[in-house]
């Protein structure tokens, strides 16, 4: 009987491609006689939206494959309880998660269990290290002067409180205008406030 396997593959950004996965992982396959049913393929951090992991899932509670093959658990998520809870829902429905970096998920028994924690946990913890040492960074920034964030939007202020004049609502400006409502809502404030 072959065994139909399915792979994950993620980028969180530009600079870390699937293509450093995939080979690994399609060997891995080939190695062990795997029959290739399906690739998720997705750049998008593990704490955003994930369309191919929700269609992952779908197809696993589906029966459409036996064993899903990970690069890393980092790949797979970075929540410790996500990862743990995600690797023992697809135990549960008979789904086998093999990783080419965690050998040791590809074993049975509490022991794995406890791996998948741990390692889960310190995923977790290097994603917790990268969002201080972000925020640190744009601290570090605004302490020198520098902007941090988008620049404003350039409104026309006449061509704006035209607009307002006309009695037109925030929302229809907005879309006229081509910025956001609250954008809007905010130079009209410090237009009433200066006159």
């Amino acid at each position: 009987m072959n065994v139909r396997t399915a792979i994950y593959l993620r980028h969180s950004t530009d600079l870390t491609k699937t293509a450093n996965q995939r080979p690994e992982v399609e060997q891995l396959a080939r190695a062990r006689g795997y029959e290739i049913a399906a690739v998720f393929e997705e750049g998008a951090s593990a704490v955003k939206k994930r369309p191919e992991y929700d269609r992952l899932m779908r197809d696993a509670k589906r029966g459409s494959f036996d064993v899903l093959i990970v690069w890393a658990l980092d790949r797979f998520g970075r929540s410790m309880i996500g990862n743990l809870t995600d690797v023992l829902e697809l135990d549960r429905i008979g789904v086998r998660v093999v990783s080419v970096r965690e050998s040791w998920l590809d074993t049975s028994g509490p022991v794995r269990n406890l791996l998948v924690a741990i390692f889960s946990w310190v995923a977790e913890q290097e994603r917790n290290r990268l969002v201080e040492r972000t925020k640190a960074g744009l601290a570090s920034a605004r302490r020198r002067g520098v902007r941090v964030g988008r620049p404003p939007a350039r409104l026309d202020r006449d061509h704006l409180l035209d607009l307002h004049s006309q009695g037109m609502s925030v929302r229809s400006i907005a879309k006229i205008l081509g910025v956001g409502s609250a954008t809007v809502q905010r130079r009209l404030a410090k237009n009433e406030a200066t006159t």
